[in-house]
């Protein structure tokens, strides 16, 4: 039962970015691989090389490898790294890893880890990031999926070869074999090979459909492209279903095809859910000049916060749009609006599961939240008669500094209540909130940030268990220790009691993606572990009685406050820290650095 309701899905960023570069990371993957092999006993590679000559020769070309990169990092570079991972690593190590919990369980769990991405959706900060890349990167990750798809069924047609002669064929089986329109005599009594042809067919029809261009391995048939993954989905099932039946058992959901089947089921036609994400302050802008040009409010920045609300809130009465496709926007509205409509282009490409979340940097209050809803009511992302919510974006505040992390319990409080979003929620089920370890961290230090977080995170349950929706709090940390740091299962295994539920997302960040995923194996390892936390967290989640309780709460509060006061007392309170921190660290330095495609400083 908490396996069908869960969600676990570590999410891709591209800041703070990875200094070294791809052909180091390449190297060192293949020397971890080459020592794999030799402590597993292995004396040849697959090529015949000697595994310790193979070991040097990498070694010595890792050391004549220049470290650092000579040019600067665009978007699509970042795409194309993380791409990397998610086809080379997650897409397949992911199936392998349902497949060994299916026979350790005795039963098919259901697909609760997720894979999900910010590269070519993150535009807080980055004004490189646009409505075009947004579309790259989804087009790319499809390509790759899709192509993935082909080349499996292609696999499993030369593979069952089935004869109808010597096994009976289930009719569903049958009508696909009929339907596909193969008619090669040499496979006339293979009626899996003939569903797998005009699924194969069907796959490329799709691709061109979805990438524009035809796969690499066309097929000679013609198909009609699926419409969603669930009816590719339901076709492998019928083939599943008609090997088990003939097989007893040694075949249908395990190996290659049960394998394809759950990767249908994990990564869709869309590979990684990307999220859009936008600091509040755009929001506003964006909004005023909408509101502004539309007539409806002359000047929406002068408004205190409870008549921003109340201007929001009969907004959403209706699904009027306020851009008129005629004016000429600011460069900044103009681009906003172009992701927004871009967002939904993807959706109806892909399908909800390609962009389901938008993200609210720096939320501060509730107004912030409801600015986002109207703003995605201008391309149908959300929809005020949409009873059951369903093709509506989750919008997810992002609380980031101390006192914002105070006030999300009231935020989440007010929002849950609003008649014009509570039952949206509701039927939806569940509702993310994300807390910033990083601006946490600059704004109250360490010790103050983690505890903030803690604290945070416990005072918001019983808002979501007031208005029964499921928490899935969204964890932006990272490897270094100001953004959270150390290791993800004992900091999952920290959160408070009834916190995690089952459903937790976190970034995993540029600078860790390679040490954590550089192999099949790290990455193995890794998600299991991110996995067995989250479950443990759920099911035994950490208890004190209420005295202990309020005791260590005491002790925590004094500790967190002197621990304040002489952080910022140092950091913002002193007047030539800016200018020592400058000299005695080499921060310009690295300001300089080719490390990404984001500037190295907002302002």
């Amino acid at each position: 039962a908490l396996l069908s309701a869960s969600l676990v899905a570590p999410v891709l960023t591209a800041h703070p970015t990875e200094v070294r570069r791809k052909s180091v990371l390449d190297h060192k993957n293949r020397i971890a691989e080459l020592m794999l092999l030799r402590d597993s006993g292995g004396d040849e590679t697959p090529e015949g090389d000697v595994v310790e000559d193979a070991i040097r020769r990498q070694i010595v070309l890792l050391w004549q490898t220049r470290p650092l990169r000579t040019e600067k990092l665009f978007v699509a570079d970042e795409i194309d790294n993380a791409l990397t991972y998610l086809r080379d690593v997650f897409l397949p190590v992911v199936p392998k890893l349902y497949a060994r919990w299916e026979a350790e369980l005795g039963q098919r769990p259901a697909s609760f880890l997720r894979v999900g991405s910010w590269i070519g959706g993150d535009r807080d900060g980055n004004p490189f990031v646009t409505a075009e890349t947004m579309q790259m990167a989804t087009a790319r990750n499809a390509a790759a999926v899709l192509g993935h798809y082909i080349d499996a069924v292609h696999g499993l047609g030369a593979e069952l070869s089935v004869s109808a002669s010597l096994a009976a064929v289930p009719d569903a089986v049958e009508a696909l074999a009929e339907a596909s329109g193969d008619a090669a005599p040499s496979r006339r009594d293979e009626p899996y090979r003939r569903a797998l042809s005009g699924i194969y067919a069907r796959l490329c029809a799709t691709y061109a459909q979805i990438v524009g261009r035809a796969p690499p391995r066309p097929s000679a048939l013609k198909g009609k492209p699926y419409a969603t993954p669930a009816d590719f989905r339901r076709d492998l099932v019928t083939i599943a279903n008609g090997l088990s039946a003939n097989s007893q058992g040694q075949f249908g959901g395990i190996g290659a095809l049960g394998r394809l089947i759950r990767a249908v089921e994990v990564f869709g036609f869309h590979l990684a859910t990307l999220d859009m994400r936008q600091n509040s302050a755009v929001h506003e802008r964006v909004l005023a000049e909408l509101l502004s040009v539309s007539g409806v409010c002359a000047d929406y920045l002068a408004l205190d916060e409870e008549a921003r609300v109340a201007l929001l809130t009969a907004e959403l009465a209706s699904d009027r749009p306020l851009a008129a496709p005629w004016h000429q926007w600011s460069d900044e509205t103009a681009g906003e609006l172009a992701i927004v409509h871009a967002a939904a282009d993807v959706r109806a490409r892909l399908g909800n599961d390609a962009i389901c979340q938008w993200i609210i940097s720096m939320a501060q209050e509730l107004s912030d939240l409801l600015e986002v809803h109207v703003l995605a009511r201008e391309a149908g992302l959300w929809r005020s008669g949409d009873a059951a919510g369903q093709s509506n974006l989750m919008v997810v505040p992002l609380f980031e500094t101390i006192a914002d992390l105070d006030r999300a319990p009231a935020i989440m409080a007010r929002y849950f209540a609003m008649p014009e979003i509570g039952p949206q929620i509701g039927q939806r089920g569940h509702q993310e909130v994300m807390i910033g370890y990083s601006d946490s961290n600059k704004d109250g230090g360490y010790l103050t940030s983690t505890w903030g977080l803690y604290q945070s995170s416990q005072a918001l349950t019983p808002v979501f268990e007031e208005a029964d929706t499921a928490m899935q709090l969204f964890h932006g940390r990272g490897g270094a220790v100001g953004r959270g740091g150390g290791s993800a299962f004992a900091a999952i295994r920290a959160q408070p009691a009834g916190t995690v539920q089952g459903r937790i997302r976190i970034t995993e960040q540029g600078e860790v993606i390679a040490a954590k995923y550089g192999t099949a194996a790290s990455a193995a390892t890794n998600l299991e572990a991110m996995v067995s936390a989250s479950l443990l967290a759920s099911l035994e989640p950490e208890a004190l009685s209420d005295k202990d309780a309020a005791r260590f709460t005491a002790a925590m509060d004094s500790v967190s406050d002197s621990a304040f006061a002489a952080y910022r007392g140092l950091v913002y309170d002193t007047p030539a820290f800016k200018d020592f921190f400058r000299a005695m660290t080499p921060i310009a330095e690295i300001a300089t650095l080719k490390i990404g495609s984001r500037p190295s400083s907002r302002t």
